[in-house]
Order: C-alpha cells, then sequence, then structure tokens
C-alpha cells in the first residue's frame, strides 16, 4: 500500500467513525470497551478521553509507565492541532520526508505524530476531543482505537475501507 493508498483509507476512516452525541457515560462505555480491547490483543495501553479539553476516561492498564501518559500528550496535541488521527499526520509527514519540527516548527517534547489518537468527532459539528491509547507500536495503537469506535458505533471493518 502506498502512502497516498494508506492516507485515503485514514481520511474515509475520520469521515466514518463520527458519533451522533458523546458525553461522560459514552466515554465511560467507550473507555472500557478499549480495555477490553487491549486485553483480547494481549497488549496493556493507557487510555484517555476527552471532550472539549476535559478528561472523561483515563485508565492505565498494568504493564505501563507514566511514560505512556507523556505519549498520551503528545499524541493529543498533534490531533488538537491538526483535527486528524495522529497517525495519518506521522503518514503524510514520512510522505514529505518531514518532522512536525521541520514543517510546522513544533517541538517533540509536546508533539508526537504516532499512531493512538483519533479525533473525536461529532456529526455536522466537527472535532470535540480526543480518544487516545498509548502502549503498543503505533499501528496497533491506531488500530485498537479505530476498531473500538467501528464496533461501538455497530459498524463492520469493512465500512472503513
Amino acid at each position: 500500500m502506498t502512502a497516498d493508498d494508506e492516507l485515503t483509507q485514514l481520511a474515509q476512516e475520520e469521515r466514518t467513525l463520527q458519533f451522533e452525541f458523546f458525553n461522560a457515560e459514552t466515554a465511560w462505555e467507550l473507555g472500557q470497551r478499549l480495555k477490553l480491547a487491549a486485553e483480547a490483543r494481549r497488549v496493556s495501553v493507557s487510555i484517555e478521553i476527552r471532550l472539549a479539553g476535559q478528561t472523561l476516561f483515563y485508565y492505565a492498564m498494568p504493564g505501563t509507565t507514566p511514560d505512556n501518559a507523556e505519549w498520551i500528550r503528545r499524541k493529543r496535541n498533534v490531533v488538537e492541532r491538526f483535527r486528524q488521527s495522529s497517525y495519518a499526520i506521522g503518514v503524510r509527514l514520512k510522505q514529505r520526508q518531514s518532522t512536525l519540527e521541520e514543517r510546522y516548527g513544533l517541538s517533540l517534547l509536546d508533539y508526537a505524530a504516532h499512531g493512538g489518537c483519533f479525533p473525536l468527532i461529532l456529526r455536522n459539528t466537527g472535532c470535540v476531543g480526543t480518544i487516545t491509547v498509548s502502549g503498543a507500536p503505533q499501528l496497533e495503537d491506531h488500530q485498537l482505537v479505530t476498531r473500538t469506535i467501528a464496533d461501538f458505533l455497530g459498524l463492520s471493518g469493512n465500512e472503513l475501507h
């Protein structure tokens, strides 16, 4: 798969994985599902769900460290700035053979274009928060989030591609 193909697929995910509404109860249920999905995959991750700048769900599984919280913060900063998944931004930068620092002047101490943070998108509204995991390799982190959201929304994997 080329970078262009991957970026097309990632854009499709962002068009498809949108919520009709989102509140604290939604965050709690989605957070629990992310935890169960990570356990099923036998990976230890930290999970954060934020809405309008407020953390509604946070869980650090056994085996994670405070460093995972730092990765979450840095990935979240990317999504809050660009309103796209942290993985998509990383793919685009790799395609351009650039970095966040070179292209946008952003400190890598505060931004990480690595997979695992996905925009929390309300249909007909846009990005209103973030859903982030950290602990597995970046593609696995990204897929853990997107596949869990798809399942939560009652979508099949085929609807993402």
